[in-house]
């Protein structure tokens, strides 16, 4: 008794020693976390608490919110009609995005990433766009959508052609199109990117062998290629609906939600009403919707991309 008793007391400093450096390594962690999380906790948690504080009320940002109306603001936007349009253009820009850019963005990434000559060039070339700022980018897509064409750019080339110009920003028909060909211009240089990052991790050994077993381009690019950049395309497309949700600047500069709301988003359909209109109570209940939209679509993201990639067991 007296020896086990004499191991216990030998042992209790040995454990005391570990809680004490486990608590000191938490304590270190926090203290270098914590600047971040007060910076979260002031630049997002708060304003989102303070948007759902206001959306209660009929405010139109002088002097303190007091006319309080509940939830009506809510049921108002779900009845108009603007709000379900621009939700319908939001959706109708995210399956133009999943269909058109992102596949776009990934057989560019497959041609640069090989051994095509002046891939380098290629690459800049590409990847410039995303690097101008929203606003030029919309004035200089303005000055080319132009609808005269003496002074727009691809309405000249369609009078050349022997077509008629096309009022781009003026038509109920075409100018989401034109916008979407805008944001796909932008934005596909990033994509490209992160795929270009997932093929160069992707070893050369495996395409070899395929090909040694008789598969053509097609085939490797389907059975390999495809599986092995999973992590890539889901942050692609994770990355694309958020910013489909999103989207204010290229919209606004272009048309500002016109003609007729025929390119409203929701984000445009927010700032319309907060800070033009200064409905800031309406506008901050818009900001709640749109919120939770991001929200359902992260947690069901997660919910379904939880899974290992092929890449890990490499």
């Amino acid at each position: 008794m007296q020896q086990v008793s004499t191991i216990t007391k030998s042992t209790e400093p040995i454990s005391t020693s570990r809680m004490s450096r486990r608590f000191q390594d938490r304590l270190v962690v926090f203290l270098f976390l914590l600047p971040a999380l007060i910076l979260f906790l002031i630049f997002v948690i708060y304003p989102i608490f303070h948007s759902v504080y206001y959306s209660m009320f009929d405010w139109n940002g002088l002097g303190k919110a007091t006319d309080f109306v509940g939830l009506q603001n809510f049921q108002t936007i779900l009845n108009d009609k603007v709000f379900i349009k621009a939700v319908g253009n939001v959706l109708l820009l995210i399956v133009m995005s999943l269909g058109i850019q992102l596949p776009l963005a990934m057989m560019l990434a497959v041609l640069v990433g090989r051994d095509l000559p002046g891939r380098g060039f290629f690459r800049t070339i590409f990847f410039l766009p995303y690097v101008l700022a929203e606003v030029n980018v919309g004035v200089m897509w303005l000055l080319l959508y132009n609808a005269d064409p003496d002074r727009g750019f691809i309405n000249a080339i369609l009078v050349q052609l022997g077509a008629e110009p096309v009022a781009w920003m003026g038509n109920m028909k075409v100018v989401l199109i034109a916008v979407f060909i805008t944001l796909t211009w932008k934005f596909f240089g990033f994509h490209m990117l992160l795929y270009l990052a997932g093929l160069q991790n992707i070893p050369k050994e495996i395409e070899e062998a395929a090909t040694i077993d008789g598969a053509n381009g097609f085939q490797s690019f389907v059975n390999i290629t495809l599986p092995l950049l999973g992590s890539p395309i889901r942050t692609s497309v994770y990355m694309s609906v958020l910013g489909s949700i999103q989207q204010f600047i290229l919209v606004w500069i272009m048309t500002h939600g016109g003609p007729v709301n025929a390119s409203e988003t929701m984000a445009t359909y927010m700032y319309r009403f907060g800070f033009v209109r200064f409905q800031l109570g309406y506008g901050s209940a818009v900001a709640i919707y749109m919120f939770i939209f991001c929200l359902i679509f992260s947690l069901i993201y997660n919910y379904f991309t939880q899974k290992p990639d092929y890449l890990t067991g490499l």
